[in-house]
């Protein structure tokens, strides 16, 4: 299955937008959702919308296309991938300083085109798979005799329970046969702390601390007063 590309055209010149339009909605990865003539409708347009990839001119009226660039780095926005377009190869360089993926110089060659598209695709791809694989971390527990999938992301907190442990997640509680140290050495490293001789918490699943507890869905979690520069450390570390 192909991968979509939503993608904008900003270029002030009628005649090399059109090229650069018509180029992409003749490739079979492009999803063009607009083209603009100026960067102050682009940038309307990207407040509201999700966009994957922009082809750019530099050389534009009111705000050139490194102003622009300068504005959706500065921006809350996610920043999409950017193809310079331009007649000017003194751009080529100052491009790069952007992270833009590619630069093509006009007049528009097809196979310099369809090879800048492969680059954001295998980035694109890249991207969703290592998302993928974060969201699809998990373990297999075994509870009441049967064994369940837990993911990672769905653990709120571990509890000790003198020959088990007690697993609480978004989806319910476990009971399990382990010890908390056997059952830290399957947890990912950097995502979990155990702060308390009877607890292994989820760093992602906190709400606030204080010197005392940790809470999380308004449970108070003690933590151990040797663990408090762990807490602070692990979590600078995990954001």
């Amino acid at each position: 299955m192909t991968m979509t590309i939503n993608t904008i055209v900003i270029d002030p010149n009628a005649l090399q937008r059109m090229d650069t339009v018509k180029k992409s909605n003749d490739h079979e990865s492009i999803n063009l959702l607009a083209e603009f003539n100026s960067c102050i409708e682009a940038n309307d347009f990207l407040i509201n919308t999700d966009v994957d990839l922009i082809f750019l001119e530099i050389d534009m009226p009111k705000i050139s296309g490194f102003e622009f660039l300068d504005i959706i780095n500065s921006s809350s926005i996610t920043s999409p991938e950017i193809i310079i377009t331009s007649k000017n190869k003194d751009h080529a360089f100052r491009s790069y300083s952007y992270a833009v993926i590619d630069y093509l110089a006009k007049p528009l060659d097809q196979e310099l085109f369809d090879k800048s598209i492969d680059k954001v695709l295998k980035k694109l791809n890249l991207i969703n798979k290592k998302a993928e694989t974060k969201e699809s971390q998990h373990i297999f527990v075994k509870s009441n005799l049967k064994k369940r999938k837990v993911f990672i992301r769905d653990i709120k907190w571990i509890e000790a329970l003198g020959d088990y442990v007690k697993l609480i997640t978004t989806n319910g509680s476990y009971v399990i046969l382990s010890t908390m140290k056997a059952f830290e050495n399957d947890l990912p490293s950097g995502k979990f702390l155990r702060i308390h001789k009877s607890y292994i918490i989820n760093l992602k699943k906190i709400e606030r601390y204080n010197s005392r507890f940790v809470e999380i869905d308004n449970f108070q979690i003690p933590l151990s007063r040797n663990k408090k520069n762990h807490l602070s450390k692990a979590l600078e570390s995990s954001i």
